[in-house]
């Protein structure tokens, strides 16, 4: 058995496949600041990494701009 099977983890049934692709264009600063953080915090998945964190920053903005009845100044009175 190859080193990369033995570390290669499978879905499980919960988990829907994954099909949908996304690409994204970097500068090489942004790259570079990229890898450095990933190096940093030792992060070996960055493709996870960035799923999550994409996810994460959206799940956060639509919690805090979910729509209320009234607007934020006529509940504040």
């Amino acid at each position: 058995m190859r080193k990369r099977d033995k570390k290669c983890v499978k879905a499980t049934l919960d988990e829907p496949k994954r099909t949908q692709r996304m690409t994204c264009l970097l500068s090489d600063d942004e790259q570079l600041i990229v890898d450095r953080y990933l190096e940093k915090y030792k992060i070996s998945n960055k493709s996870r990494w960035f799923r999550e964190t994409i996810l994460m920053f959206i799940h956060k903005n639509m919690d805090e701009d979910y729509p209320t009845l009234f607007g934020e100044h006529d509940m504040r009175r």
